[in-house]
């Protein structure tokens, strides 16, 4: 029983600690194991490559599942609070990369959803111990979340700004130039705004090009007020922990 629990002791080492020379090479492997699979999804999407080499892709497939799926139940079997892993962030995405191939059994092309194995790549922060900028993360978090009433007045103003601007269009130019109802046109109105512009709907009329270049120029200015707005919150965030670290201290 002893040697019993110092294996699985020793095996936890391996596969939840980054700073053992053995837990950082399990690491890295998982690290490489996870991008080839998600490369090798990625490759079977193009046809060409389906049609040659599918048999190839369908026994990489299965081996990558299966290994993924030992890893997840040695994690299971070593961690002291299973259900506490189950249920954590990295549990639930390490589950969700095990069965995509499985569902595929039944549910045709639902192995696609491998590709959410690249979510796995997030252990990169603990392997490179790069964990010192979740705070920086976390003020961004913070000041987004304190910042929520403005941003939503403020979409909720450019939301009414496309619609009025939307239906001038479409009393501007009409059904003969594409703006044939509306939605159509506040759709414009959008792309526009948001200086995407795919170029499906174009104004033709002098005066609907001359409001479309102020639209154009005006989507500018609307990308950078939700940047000041966040830029302002984070600054207080940042003052705010400051001044707090300075008390504790």
């Amino acid at each position: 029983m002893r040697r019993s629990n110092k294996f699985r002791d020793r095996l936890h080492e391996i596969i939840f600690e980054a700073d053992t020379p053995m837990g950082k090479l399990f690491d890295l492997a998982l690290l490489v194991m996870i991008l080839l699979s998600v490369v090798v999804v990625m490759l079977e999407s193009v046809e060409s490559y389906r049609k040659e080499w599918s048999w190839l892709f369908e026994i990489l497939e299965w081996i990558f599942t299966i290994l993924f799926s030992l890893e997840y139940m040695l994690r299971i079997v070593t961690v002291k609070k299973p259900w506490k892993y189950i249920f954590s962030f990295y549990g639930i995405i390490d589950l969700l990369s095990t069965i995509p191939k499985y569902v595929s059994l039944i549910l045709i092309d639902s192995h696609n959803l491998a590709v959410l194995r690249a979510l796995r790549l997030l252990r990169i922060f603990r392997i490179l111990k790069i964990a010192r900028y979740i705070g920086a993360s976390n003020r961004l978090l913070l000041a987004l979340k304190s910042s929520r009433a403005k941003i939503a007045v403020f979409l909720l103003f450019v939301l009414i700004l496309c619609i009025i601007l939307g239906t001038i269009m479409y009393m501007i130019e009409g059904a003969e130039n594409g703006f044939t109802s509306i939605p159509r046109s506040v759709y414009w109105a959008i792309v526009t705004l948001t200086t995407v512009g795919y170029g499906d709907i174009a104004p033709v009329t002098a005066l609907g090009q001359l409001i479309a270049s102020a639209i154009m120029i005006l989507g500018y200015a609307i990308i950078a007020i939700p940047t000041g707005i966040v830029g302002s919150e984070m600054m207080n965030a940042k003052i705010h922990t400051n001044k707090l670290n300075i008390c504790l201290f």
